[in-house]
């Protein structure tokens, strides 16, 4: 497996805006062929044109849409070097919640990848390389205050990946997962006042988080956190769950208080 971009052929979902947007034109500006793909068309197309890549829009979540996706986006690149399953949703609500929001979620930000990897991995594992790259969310990590289908969602999401990588790392498939917490996109500001009591004060824009991913590429690390502290965030949930819990439970108590909730 190479770091060397160069002429790669590299898929990126979600990539109308935020994250996907600056992953698309990062992997573009390290010399990879890039399929964008969004639900938006017209925001596809304005990434693509931005960096040198192709607009392919569509559903990236659905068994019909992602084989159309799959099929195109080979026709284009002769063939898929690196897949970055970027698209998600974030539904807000509990236990409460719509059955459509929580289909919604299991379907963007699970589905979509279990999908995805399965038209993959016959020719990556035939050839010996892949790369799989997963936006998570520190949420898959932690969890997400506000949002239960969210959080259950990514933690689903993280499961997923860490199993690709645990059964196929030896047959060349190297797989990521991007955990950060607050980025500076639509999907932030559609959090409302959880989202900004909690994750603004260390947003970062997405062009940051794109660095990361480039660095973790070329380090081959399964992990990356754009926030670092989000590592020991995690060594306490998993070291301390009482104590993680409690403070969890206290930032909850926290934002009722502020009427955030």
């Amino acid at each position: 497996m190479t770091d060397d971009l160069t002429g790669q052929g590299v898929v990126v979902t979600g990539a109308g805006r935020g994250i996907g947007a600056a992953l698309a034109k990062a992997f573009a500006g390290a010399g990879a062929r890039v399929v964008v793909n969004d639900l938006d068309a017209e925001a596809a197309r304005k990434v693509a044109e931005d960096c040198g890549g192709t607009a392919l829009p569509g559903d990236a979540a659905s068994a019909t849409g992602l084989a159309t996706l799959v099929g195109q986006a080979r026709a284009e690149l002769g063939e898929i070097d690196l897949w970055c399953a970027n698209a998600g949703v974030a539904p807000v609500g509990g236990a409460d919640a719509p059955a459509a929001a929580w289909a919604s979620a299991w379907e963007v930000n699970v589905m979509a990848h279990v999908r995805a990897a399965e038209l993959l991995l016959p020719r990556w594992l035939e050839r010996g390389n892949g790369r799989f790259l997963a936006t998570v969310s520190a949420a898959g990590l932690l969890t997400m205050l506000g949002s239960a289908p969210y959080a259950v969602s990514k933690h689903g999401a993280l499961a997923f990946a860490e199993w690709l990588s645990a059964t196929y790392r030896h047959r060349g498939i190297r797989v990521h997962a991007l955990c950060p917490q607050g980025v500076r996109t639509d999907m932030l500001a559609s959090t409302g006042p959880v989202g900004q009591a909690l994750l603004a004060p260390t947003a970062l824009d997405p062009e940051d988080v794109a660095e990361e991913v480039m660095d973790a590429l070329r380090h081959d690390r399964f992990l990356i956190l754009p926030h670092p502290e989000v590592a020991e965030y995690y060594r306490v949930r998993a070291s301390e769950p009482e104590r993680w819990i409690a403070g969890m439970n206290r930032l909850q108590q926290g934002l009722e208080r502020s009427e955030a909730l």
